[in-house]
């Protein structure tokens, strides 16, 4: 179900215009107003999910095929070097519209971009990441 909050919903409804370049049954795929490179595009679940958490197993299956689709265009049109996928939920991961989305950012090796990951990551010891990773294993 849409909501009329929503940004992305309104263009999934045809409220607000979007340069689309893909909609199916389930997912709509369109440049953002503020492209980080060229190509740059996002894809979102036709119905309104907040954020991964929230995305059932059937509409993952149906938003990563048109990601792997629309990952296939842009390595046609566009030839870049690389691509990031990027999908973040919750504030402090940098979302901003509450509707689940996936960025696929095509990537040149002098892009304007720069690198995603912190120049020195943290590090954890041996015993915290052993228990994580018993932890996950037990919710998995």
């Amino acid at each position: 179900m849409a909501t009329t909050s929503c940004p992305f919903c309104a263009i999934i409804m045809g409220e607000e215009w979007a340069r689309e370049i893909y909609r199916d049954d389930h997912t709509v795929a369109f440049f953002p107003l503020q492209p980080a490179t060229l190509g740059h595009t996002l894809v979102v679940p036709r119905r309104h999910i907040p954020d991964i958490w929230e995305l059932p197993e059937a509409d993952a299956a149906c938003l990563s095929r048109t990601v792997l689709r629309v990952a296939a265009a842009l390595r046609a049109a566009v030839t870049p070097d690389g691509l990031n996928i990027i999908q973040s939920s919750g504030a402090a991961a940098t979302q901003t519209v509450p509707h689940l989305h996936v960025h696929l950012v095509p990537r040149w090796a002098a892009d304007a971009m720069g690198p995603i990951w912190p120049a020195r990551p943290p590090s954890h010891p041996p015993q915290v990441l052993d228990n994580l990773r018993a932890k996950l294993a037990g919710l998995i």
